[in-house]
């Protein structure tokens, strides 16, 4: 008799999700999804979100839109400030309406991760969602041993997103090519005062090193497509008042506080 074929497994770790599983119809056939009454609630502690160039059209109207680093440039919008708090998701576990919910959040509970035997991807789900049962109400995941037409459409999101993450990776090796990437420093200057505070640090298109760029290579990045994108980074950076600005409001901060973690207030 052959032995049974072990089950591949989630390798690493994934921002958000708390169990991932891999998703298979001998663990999860007689699992049913159904809409969470705070579908949010996962992403609330987020001060950033990863999102994709082709989202930055969108994204770049609500957030500030930055890189983990120099050195790992992974695209990031900014949802929050100081604290584990993103100010995009209230109380309720609802996002704002009428601001943009990035890609990496839409897609959830649903994901994509390498297995632990090979390079290939597999289809994973947040099985800490609170929309999951085995009973009850609800959308089932598999039947007759199939994905669901809901769940394959949802599969294909997810599949579409990694295909842009993979060409946010070439967005971003010419940023590197081109060295724009750069260290940041966001500032504002309080009603009635002349000094300008620096609130944040980060890492960003550099727009001065944008406009020395000599023409061949301005030219380049015109025709890849890209420079569009590039202005509208630079364009998000005005997102940093408005964020210090909803942090204000929802906490109900003055003066001096709106710069402050709300533990030391």
């Amino acid at each position: 008799m052959s032995e049974a074929q072990p089950v591949p497994q989630v390798t690493g770790r994934m921002f958000l999700y708390e169990k991932p599983e891999l998703l298979t119809k001998e663990e999860h056939g007689e699992l049913k999804v159904k809409q969470s009454d705070s579908p949010f609630a996962f992403a609330a502690k987020a001060r950033a979100i990863p999102i994709t160039y082709s989202e930055i059209p969108s994204a770049m109207k609500n957030f500030p839109l930055i890189f983990m680093s120099k050195e790992q440039p992974q695209m990031l919008a900014v949802t929050g400030l100081y604290d584990d708090i993103n100010l995009f998701v209230g109380d309720d576990g609802k996002w704002e309406d009428h601001t943009y919910v990035p890609g990496y959040i839409r897609r959830y509970p649903f994901g994509l991760a390498n297995e632990s035997e090979g390079d290939r991807l597999a289809v994973i789900i947040d099985r800490a969602f609170d929309g999951f049962a085995t009973n009850g109400d609800g959308a089932p995941l598999f039947k007759d041993g199939e994905l669901t037409e809901e769940t394959a459409r949802l599969v294909e999101f997810c599949k579409g997103y990694e295909q842009d993450r993979s060409l946010t990776e070439q967005f971003v090796r010419v940023l590197q090519d081109n060295e724009l990437i750069q260290a940041q420093t966001a500032q504002y200057t309080p009603i009635g005062s002349s000094d300008a505070v620096d609130f944040a640090s980060y890492f960003s298109i550099d727009e001065k090193r944008l406009n020395e760029l000599p023409d061949e290579k301005l030219l380049e990045i015109r025709k890849s497509g890209m420079l569009p994108l590039v202005y509208g980074m630079l364009m998000s950076m005005g997102n940093w008042r408005l964020l210090l600005q909803r942090r204000a409001k929802r906490f109900d901060l003055q003066d001096g506080a709106i710069f402050k973690p709300l533990a030391t207030n």
